[in-house]
């Protein structure tokens, strides 16, 4: 309806009832109300989460897998028979590892699903360091920050709201809080800087010279693991029907025909390197992901503390098979690493260096005939495939 005329002669606008203002303000509570309810549902859903992850140490106590038998022990005792290596095994010198000694893999979501949201157990050095990162430097502040903001605002939503505080106050600039609110932040990421460029120098540390080389070659789709410093003789690893792995007491879509045996307690040299497409190399419980990329040949320190099997796999993401290429790393003491190397026609030590010595003449040269590696115009790059890069 149309107001009287005014004082020129316009009719005035029309006046909201009083009713219809406190209708207003009704449903502006209860919309505040509800956005505040979700506020603190996700607050305390983080908060869950958070503690769930911080406990998930104590989940691989209760995993599927057997207790681990100690280093000092003989891994002879925790040994199967049933596991096949794809190479002839010299009588009582090697046997595969048997289900009992898996320790990296991922718990399962049906038996502890809190611990499955969390990271593996760690067995290197540089993942107990990240994994102690995790736990007492970034959860906390994490879970410090969520509180301290669900704080100020259940602070505000009381002391500031229309009843308590009819005559809102107009003050735009407070120095003591505006100087807070910039150092405590920076003293915060301080806090988190120092650890993290730690643990990421660590990751960068460069290889010993007396370090075992193993090359791992991503093809389309399984993975080549090549010994250089023992021969160079190649293991070819395909993953494992899931039926028959099952069979044996090992993961589907993770156990493999043959692992990449490695010597426990030793610096290794992983260098990565791609046949056909871009793969990645990972295995979450030693802390190790590095891209293998044709043409590149990649390089990291790794050194396994304890006996046993570990598993990941190719973590890249493009292409239809990488999540098929699993990989099974099974650490021996370095004596039974020794003799699995001989009993794949390898050698060790000084048996690599008298062979070197025969591949040249008297004088060092290489005898004619054969071609150096690098040299030469028939020493192509293969061809990369790109199209399921």
């Amino acid at each position: 309806m149309r107001g009287a005329p005014g004082l020129h002669g316009w009719p005035e606008p029309n006046r909201v009832e009083s009713s219809d203002i406190m209708n207003l303000r009704a449903k502006s509570d209860v919309c505040l109300q509800i956005g505040l309810l979700r506020i603190v549902l996700a607050m305390a859903l983080a908060a869950i989460l958070a503690l769930g992850i911080s406990g998930q140490a104590s989940a691989q106590d209760i995993m599927p897998a057997a207790e681990p038998v100690a280093v000092d022990e003989p891994v002879s005792a925790a040994i199967s028979e049933d596991e096949p290596s794809g190479n002839e095994i010299a009588a009582g010198s090697y046997t595969p590892m048997g289900p009992e000694m898996i320790k990296g893999q991922p718990t399962d979501s049906r038996v502890d699903p809190i611990g499955a949201m969390g990271f593996q157990k760690q067995y290197t050095d540089d993942g107990e360091y990240a994994l102690w990162m995790h736990n007492a430097i970034l959860l906390p502040v994490i879970f410090a920050i969520s509180l301290f903001v669900l704080a100020l605002i259940l602070w505000v939503v009381a002391r500031y709201r229309r009843k308590a505080n009819p005559v809102p106050s107009k003050t735009t600039h407070n120095t003591l809080i505006e100087v807070l609110w910039t150092l405590i932040p920076v003293g915060i990421l301080v806090l988190i800087a120092i650890p993290s460029i730690t643990l990421l120098a660590r990751q960068y540390e460069t290889p010993p010279e007396n370090a075992v080389t193993i090359k791992a070659t991503g093809y389309q789709w399984y993975w080549g693991y090549t010994y250089p410093d023992n021969g160079g003789f190649e293991i070819i690893s395909n993953m494992m029907p899931e039926d028959e792995a099952i069979a044996k007491g090992l993961p589907g879509q993770l156990a493999v025909d043959n692992r990449m045996v490695v010597p426990a307690n030793t610096p290794l040299r992983i260098q990565t390197t791609g046949a056909d497409v871009i793969h990645a190399f990972g295995v979450p419980s030693l802390w190790f992901k590095i891209d293998a990329v044709p043409g590149r040949l990649n390089e990291r320190l790794m050194t396994i503390k304890e006996p046993g099997i570990y598993y990941g796999q190719c973590m890249e993401l493009c292409g239809p098979k990488h999540a098929y290429m699993p990989i099974a790393i099974e650490a021996l003491p370095r004596a039974q690493w020794e003799q699995w190397v001989l009993a794949q026609g390898g050698t060790i030590g000084g048996d690599a260096e008298s062979v070197e010595e025969e591949a040249t003449d008297g004088d060092g040269q290489q005898p004619e005939g054969v071609l150096e590696v690098g040299s030469g115009s028939d020493n192509q790059v293969p061809e990369v495939l790109t199209d399921d890069d």
